[in-house]
């Protein structure tokens, strides 16, 4: 069983995070709860206020975690906060060093790029934070309009839904494309962008 942590944080975008959350918890129910664990981490363990004010317990705190074999990073308003945070930046380079995948939600590429995990990479984001990228990662190479693209060990998603695109991905390439098209079947998610660099359109 492999260990999918994901990352709280106040202003998070709910979807950023249910989105994967529903995606990896999803394929393990479906095969009796045996491909992936999935938990919740933030700096502390209070309830954390997501965008729109959605409210989340976090399972456990980024001191407590285990290592992550996928560690999911989503965005939101709250990422420009966390970029500043060097306790989270730091647990997210540390964790990094040895996951099998790392994941990044729409703006969550901000908080990557502060950790110094996208220089020479191609990379995707929210198409409101497209702009900024340059000067977060100069190193990488930004691409618009695609839902995400596929590095080896980091992936990057466009904006919220498309962290759902992603997630089946990397599903499929963990699990094998059959357990990707059977999790999307039972959430009734019609999963079209099955390729790095597919346009979202």
């Amino acid at each position: 069983m492999k260990t999918a942590l994901i990352l709280l944080f106040d202003e998070v975008e709910v979807l950023d995070f249910a989105g994967p959350f529903e995606v990896f918890a999803v394929a393990s129910e479906l095969h009796s709860h045996a491909l992936f664990d999935v938990k919740t981490v933030a700096s502390e363990l209070r309830p954390i206020r997501a965008v729109n004010g959605l409210s989340i317990n976090p399972d456990q705190t980024v001191a407590s975690a285990p290592q992550a074999d996928v560690l999911i990073i989503p965005g939101g308003a709250g990422s420009r906060s966390v970029m500043r945070d060097k306790a989270i930046v730091n647990w997210v380079r540390d964790q990094s060093y040895a996951a099998e995948k790392v994941l990044s939600i729409c703006s969550g590429a901000r908080i990557l790029a502060t950790a110094d995990l996208l220089d020479g990479l191609t990379i995707t984001t929210h198409h409101e934070v497209m702009p900024e990228m340059p000067e977060y990662a100069p190193g990488a190479i930004c691409l618009d309009d695609v839902r995400f693209t596929d590095n080896g060990q980091i992936l990057t998603s466009a904006g919220i839904s498309a962290g759902i695109d992603l997630s089946l991905y990397v599903v499929g390439q963990l699990c094998g494309i059959a357990v990707a098209e059977k999790t999307a079947a039972y959430m009734e998610y019609d999963w079209r962008v099955r390729r790095p660099g597919q346009s979202s359109r």
